[in-house]
């Protein structure tokens, strides 16, 4: 299940406005439950609030995507209906640890589309990046991005905010290890790191 937030700012406006204008009622249902899932609802609690089954919420809360409102729809009638299986899952979980270039790609790092794209080719399912990011945010990953650098007219004030929000999800990986992990990108790789590990000294923007 996402994690409480999992809505960036512009997609819960986005659910939000289409929740006032959507006319299908089946979907305005829908939308209302990503907005429940993004307040920390379970998905029990979202079934109980709108009056239905769990085996109603869950299929959409998984593999709807909060981007496209088609992915809403009764796509399963038309066999269009898109959906991780667990194979999918754990090709993902072990591509995302490795450097794309030994794919025979030119850029040095996954995003999410990337990584939706390329397992499109490995299994024939199409996933959009929102919903591969949801997958990786289930299993409890977390990107902070670092980069090296020596250039003295950075933002100061940008910086210090950086540092301030990644001290917080170091903490918080070191309180819950079950439930944060904290990955790192150097420029070249994918590395992970554990909150009790020493970190490099690196300018961080």
């Amino acid at each position: 299940m996402p994690a409480k937030d999992f809505l960036d700012l512009e997609e819960k406006k986005n659910l939000q406005k289409a929740l006032k204008e959507e006319e299908r009622a089946e979907v305005r249902e829908r939308i209302l439950m990503f907005l429940l899932l993004n307040d920390g609802k379970t998905q029990r609690e979202i079934a109980e609030f709108i009056g239905c089954s769990l085996k109603t919420v869950a299929p959409w809360c998984v593999h709807g995507d909060p981007n496209n409102l088609e992915s809403l729809e009764d796509g399963r009638k038309n066999g269009n209906h898109k959906k991780a299986t667990e194979e999918y899952i754990n090709l993902l979980l072990k591509i995302v640890d490795e450097d794309p270039k030994e794919f025979g790609y030119e850029f040095g790092r996954w995003t999410a589309a990337r990584l939706a794209e390329h397992l499109e080719k490995e299994t024939g399912i199409k996933l959009s990046g929102s919903q591969v990011r949801r997958i990786l945010r289930r299993k409890k990953y977390v990107y902070i991005w670092a980069k090296y650098s020596l250039e003295d007219k950075q933002d100061k004030k940008l910086r210090k905010a950086f540092k301030e929000k990644l001290d917080e999800y170091l903490r918080l990986a070191k309180e819950k290890p079950e439930s944060i992990q904290v990955w790192f990108w150097d420029g070249a790789v994918w590395r992970r790191r554990f909150a009790t590990q020493p970190l490099m000294s690196v300018d961080l923007v």
